[in-house]
């Protein structure tokens, strides 16, 4: 049975948390004295809301979720740490890390002194239940799922993790900075059902905000305030808030967005099928390709040169000889099509 307050570190839940001038006092006023701002108006001057109140009642109506079960972080890689530090003991705890997948977890993992438990994926990038089931223990708290994952860019089976949900007593944290590519409808609805579920999405990938760091959480309203007990005070800055608020209202553009997107990855995929150094292209439900190629590093070398930048995924497990490619406008991947077919 899933009972939260026995993973949570003993510590944190004796914390009391730091208390902000704006956690103090909530509403509007005439004169602030409260908060040791700079008094003389600007743009910048007050503090911004430490809760973003008005920005998640707007992704609330998106993702059709409470506000209390939203959180939202400096990139998804805020909450990643946080949630490694609020549930797992250094030197006690550990996370299972199903590899390849996105790096932070592990290096977040490594910050805080938590022991990693990797094990690896299948040849076709997908969860071994067999396996992941062996691989935890009394101590594991956390389970890191990419979907779709990256660097592979496939959807992991939505069943099988729906298995580790039912069998792990622990959080399972799905990934999903990817979804608005694929045809799937993720796991925010399933929260209901599975106590244990953290969702991570981003704003980085199909909105385009990748540089206003605005990562979102979803999770139990309990799991959403023991992350807000930890967090800095104002991790989400006002800028940051009011350029994300003010995007949202262009949903339409989003998936106008995502369908060109999609389209030129097919085509994308198509090209690179048909050069002589491909050997394979894999499934990809993200914007981005994994492609097996002859000799990457060099290919990547070459690409370089000409003003090509890709990712060199060489050196990950289950990806020798790989390059990561993210699907770029239509002329851009033309380009890339062009010098390859000139290597």
């Amino acid at each position: 049975m899933f009972e939260l307050e026995k993973l949570v570190r003993k510590n944190v839940l004796r914390l009391k948390p730091y208390s902000s001038a704006r956690d103090e006092f909530k509403g509007s006023a005439s004169v602030y004295l409260d908060a040791n701002e700079n008094p003389f108006p600007s743009s910048f001057n007050r503090y911004p809301d430490p809760h973003q109140v008005k920005l998640k009642e707007k992704l609330s109506t998106i993702k059709k979720i409470p506000t209390d079960q939203i959180f939202l972080g400096n990139g998804s890689d805020e909450p990643i740490d946080l949630l490694i530090r609020a549930f797992c003991e250094p030197g006690t705890d550990n996370v299972l890390i199903p590899q390849p997948t996105y790096g932070m977890y592990t290096v977040s993992a490594e910050i805080n002194n938590i022991e990693i438990k990797n094990i690896k994926l299948t040849e076709d990038f997908d969860i071994d239940i067999n396996v992941l089931n062996d691989s935890w223990n009394k101590h594991t708290k956390l389970i890191f799922l990419c979907s779709p994952n990256n660097p592979s860019g496939n959807l992991l089976d939505p069943e099988k993790i729906k298995t580790v949900l039912a069998q792990f007593h622990g959080i399972v944290v799905v990934d999903e900075a990817y979804i608005d590519f694929t045809n799937y409808p993720g796991f925010v609805s399933l929260l209901k059902t599975y106590p244990n579920l953290v969702v991570l999405q981003t704003l980085s990938k199909a909105w385009g905000l990748a540089a206003i760091r605005l990562g979102m959480c979803f999770a139990s309203a309990e799991i959403i305030s023991i992350l807000n007990k930890i967090k800095p005070p104002y991790n989400i800055s006002i800028l940051s808030q009011q350029t994300a608020f003010e995007e949202l209202h262009f949903e339409v553009r989003k998936n106008r967005w995502v369908t060109e997107i999609i389209v030129e990855r097919e085509k994308l995929k198509e090209g690179l099928s048909k050069i002589d150094s491909v050997k394979k292209v894999y499934p990809s439900a993200a914007n981005f390709l994994l492609v097996k190629i002859t000799n990457a590093r060099g290919v990547y070398e070459a690409l370089v040169r000409k003003g090509i930048i890709v990712r060199d995924r060489s050196n990950v497990i289950l990806c020798e000889d790989c390059l990561r490619i993210t699907i770029g406008t239509r002329q851009e991947n033309q380009i890339l099509l062009n010098e390859l077919n000139q290597l």
